[in-house]
């Protein structure tokens, strides 16, 4: 098994949104964001300005309050407008809504109330603690908007509230007598004066407030691109994830991604290993054409690897024609034998079903032979620092190796030792699996014999 160690860089990498090749994953992610993010805003949106519509009745407990409850309407909408629109990537729509955002709510904060009766000029609409309300437009954007939008968003802020200022500074003034008796009676008191005065806005006020707004859009604008970085991350981790899997059992991908030192030290432990080979593959690929024998070796391979994982197997490599599997790899468990037998079993069956396929198409009928055996094998990484595998080494791997090669001999679809028999449960459990005994075999290569356990053909 090859090193899959990916090295995590902690630079902080340049202030931009490139994410580099195209990668479904994080599609995906961005897209499920971006629908999370306008669904959050919406919901938001809609407690923020249901409080604020309440506050306002007891606030201006009069009819002209009804003029701020119709546009708070207007901005609920222009909220689930926002869901309808939001895509990921860049939206003319989105930004035009946006846009009537903060035209809204600078038409709030800047033209006095039509149904009010009160005196109340433009400069004192403006000026009297009515621009804290962007914020809580701006706090809804970073939910569901890049970092690029939230400046875009400072910007177009302070183009709406500069414009407003000279509206409301244009405008003729609201009880000229009031002013002028302020000024006769607060020469002295220039900043007071400016600051009560009904007809004057302070450009000092004004530029400290689109000023503070836009260092907070800024640091708000930091952090959705941080989130952002996250995100991408986290997307590259699913893709070498799944990039894995493709190539390792799943219990390998978990154990491997669960771990700081994912396959641990060389050590020695107790492992089913199963060698499987389709017999008289030469001969059928003889009389094949070479694109029908690699098709046929996929979808065996398909086949033979979906009734590993189902049965926690991890399949340590594919030969040819055959693969080998292991149990009990990379941690050892109590039923890796049982696990090792029911998975040869399931195996048979899925040739069964595939053949049936096949004789239906007129195509040869392909025979499994599978060889078990259980023990003390010696597990780690072999090769060199730039390529890495993890190898299971010891006599356990020859030995089920040769008594898959004995199936042909003592005519079985499936040898299984005495000892992988007895790490599964003994007799009782073999025979329910459909395995009878053989007695002692001998295996070539070997001088000893070993008790056996088939499944006739």
């Amino acid at each position: 098994m090859a090193d899959i160690s990916v090295p995590v860089s902690t630079k902080l990498r340049p202030f931009t949104d490139d994410e580099g090749p195209s990668n479904k994953y994080l599609d995906e992610a961005l897209e499920i964001d971006k629908r999370e993010g306008l669904l959050l805003a919406a919901k938001a949106r809609f407690v923020a300005l249901s409080i604020i519509a309440v506050f306002l009745v007891f606030l201006i407990p009069d009819i002209s309050v009804l003029y701020y409850e119709v546009l708070i309407l207007g901005f609920m909408a222009i909220g689930f407008a926002q869901i309808r629109v939001g895509r990921v990537g860049k939206s003319r729509m989105e930004l035009l809504l946006l846009f009537m955002d903060l035209a809204l709510m600078t038409i709030v904060c800047v033209f006095p109330n039509p149904l009010s009766d009160e005196i109340w000029s433009a400069s004192m609409q403006y000026k009297y603690a009515n621009f804290p309300y962007f914020y809580i437009l701006l706090a809804s954007a970073t939910l569901a908007y890049s970092w690029r939008t939230l400046f875009a968003f400072a910007t177009w802020t302070t183009g709406l509230w500069t414009l407003g200022y000279f509206w409301a500074s244009s405008q003729p003034p609201v009880a000229p007598e009031i002013s002028q008796w302020l000024q006769g009676n607060y020469t002295n008191y220039a900043e007071i004066l400016e600051f009560i005065d009904p007809n004057h806005i302070s450009i000092e006020g004004r530029i400290q407030e689109v000023l503070i707004f836009a260092i907070v859009a800024g640091i708000l604008a930091l952090n959705s691109w941080r989130s952002r970085r996250l995100l991408i991350r986290q997307a590259a981790a699913a893709r070498e994830r799944a990039n894995l899997a493709r190539h390792f059992a799943p219990n390998i991908v978990d154990h491997l991604a669960g771990r700081d030192q994912p396959l641990g030290e060389v050590r020695s432990q107790p492992i089913v290993v199963m060698f499987v080979d389709i017999v008289g593959f030469t001969q059928m690929a003889e009389q094949s054409s070479p694109e029908r024998v690699v098709s046929v070796l996929r979808e065996f391979h398909s086949r033979m690897e979906t009734a590993v994982f189902d049965h926690n197997g991890t399949l340590d490599k594919f030969l040819g024609d055959g693969l080998m599997v292991t149990f009990g790899t990379p941690d050892v468990s109590d039923k890796d034998a049982i696990n090792a037998l029911n998975c040869s079993v399931a195996m048979q069956q899925t040739m069964d079903e595939w053949n049936q396929v096949r004789k239906a198409m007129g195509q040869p009928e392909i025979k499994l032979s599978v060889g078990l055996h259980f023990g003390d094998v010696v597990l780690g990484d072999i090769g060199s620092e730039r390529r890495l595998e993890f190898a299971v080494l010891g006599d356990v791997v020859n030995v089920a190796s040769r008594l898959e090669a004995l199936t042909r001999t003592v005519g079985a679809k499936i040898i299984a030792s005495e000892a992988v028999i007895e790490a599964a449960g003994g007799a009782e459990v073999a025979q329910k699996a459909g395995f009878e005994s053989c007695g002692l075999q001998e295996i070539r290569g070997r001088e000893a014999t070993v008790s056996v356990w088939a499944v006739p053909s």
